[in-house]
């Protein structure tokens, strides 16, 4: 099972549109994960135009999308905790790993963005992901996104840069 993440795609007031081959990426997987600052409800429905399967959550730049805070969803045996991680930069990794510690149990994996930075570490038992800006919206320095490859409790996952 193939699943597409983005985050922080801040459409209209930082990006006009997700890269043509983001959105092909995402047309392509069979499910997608958005982690929130969608910045508007129409970048949240053309996110949802593009694929049938879609799990995602407000960022602090949502406060009118009508999307939950924190989503957990479960594939081929892995639990992922999905929510935007908005706070200060300091302590992110810290407050994303006790949130999903709180929500799940083992294999535990977190998705989320609002720093614009790549992430895939492991810390306090919990992996954490953040695919980055899909947009390279501020204060990112380029367009990513991560895909992963969920099979028997695994996760393989690739950056994608356009």
């Amino acid at each position: 099972m193939e699943t597409a993440i983005l985050s922080d795609t801040h459409i209209p007031s930082r990006a006009q549109r997700i890269p043509d081959a983001f959105r092909e990426r995402v047309r392509s997987a069979d499910h997608v994960i958005h982690a929130g600052d969608f910045d508007s409800e129409g970048a949240l429905a053309d996110v949802r135009d593009l694929t049938g399967d879609l799990t995602a959550v407000a960022g602090n730049m949502d406060p009118h999308v009508g999307l939950p805070e924190r989503v957990s969803v479960e594939f081929e045996g892995v639990t992922v905790v999905v929510l935007h991680g908005t706070g200060s930069k300091r302590g992110w990794t810290d407050r994303v790993a006790r949130a999903v510690r709180e929500a799940a149990n083992e294999p535990r994996v977190g998705i989320a963005g609002h720093t614009h930075e790549v992430v895939d570490r492991e810390h306090d038992g919990v992996r954490i992901l953040n695919p980055g800006s899909a947009t390279g919206a501020a204060p990112a320095d380029r367009t990513t996104m991560m895909t992963a490859d969920v099979s028997d409790g695994d996760l393989d996952v690739t950056v994608h840069e356009t």
